[in-house]
Formats: structure tokens, C-alpha cells, sequence
């Protein structure tokens, strides 16, 4: 089981005002702040449903090549919503919400680009 996962932004100002908007519809959202003072002087953010941070966005070199990081939704409404946040807040469009049946039979998912290049994604796995 993965603990936590995170990448690497280039302006975490920017991509905070993305991530708050687009995971919100998820449950998600920022539960510890390490500030750049005790970090190298790179901010770190630790999203997650409350209680735990399992996704850290941290100021630093981007990731290359682009990360990919896929959220689990509790029906395909969350789908939709964190879809629409998420182009809302400034990321574009990767794959609108629908079925993936390629991937399995009961997946739908929608996909988009955060303002780094990262590809963000939410996914239900129910019928």
C-alpha cells in the first residue's frame, strides 16, 4: 500500500490556488504546510482527507517527465466535479469524464493537466 506521493512545482502559489480548487470536490485538502524555513527554502503542501496528508506538492525542479497521479472518487459526481474544478482552477483538459473500459469495465475517469504539466485524474472504480 502507498503511504503518500507527491510532485514537484514550480510555483506553489500557483499550483496551491489549483490544487485547493481542483481536489476540494475529492474530500481533499491542505493539512500541513512546511514552510520554506525549515525546508531549504522551498515550501512544501501536504493534501489529504483529513487526518493524514497523503499527497505533498513541493516547490522545487519539476518533475521530468511529468508525473502522473490518480485520486480515488467516491461516485462519478466527484468525476465530474473535480473535472469541472479542476479546468475551473486553471488546468486543461485531458481526457473529459467518462468510461475507461480499456482500462477495466467499471472505470470512469477524467484527466487533466495541473499548470506544471502533471496529469491529474480522478477515477471511480464502482458500477
Amino acid at each position: 500500500m502507498i503511504d503518500h506521493t507527491g510532485v514537484k512545482v514550480s510555483d506553489v502559489k500557483t499550483a496551491r490556488a489549483f490544487y485547493d480548487q481542483a481536489l476540494a470536490p475529492l474530500g481533499y485538502q491542505v493539512l500541513r504546510v512546511i514552510p520554506p524555513e525549515v525546508n531549504e527554502g522551498r515550501m512544501v503542501l501536504g493534501y489529504g482527507v483529513p487526518p493524514k496528508p497523503d499527497f505533498w506538492v513541493g516547490e522545487g525542479p519539476v518533475n521530468v517527465p511529468p508525473i502522473h497521479v490518480a485520486f480515488r472518487a467516491d461516485n462519478r459526481q466527484a468525476v465530474d466535479a473535480f473535472y469541472q474544478a479542476a479546468l475551473a482552477a486553471g488546468g486543461r483538459d485531458n481526457g473529459p469524464p467518462g468510461p475507461r473500459p480499456h482500462y477495466h469495465a467499471n472505470y470512469y475517469g477524467a484527466f487533466v493537466f495541473d499548470p506544471d504539466g502533471h496529469v491529474i485524474e480522478a477515477v471511480f472504480h464502482g458500477g
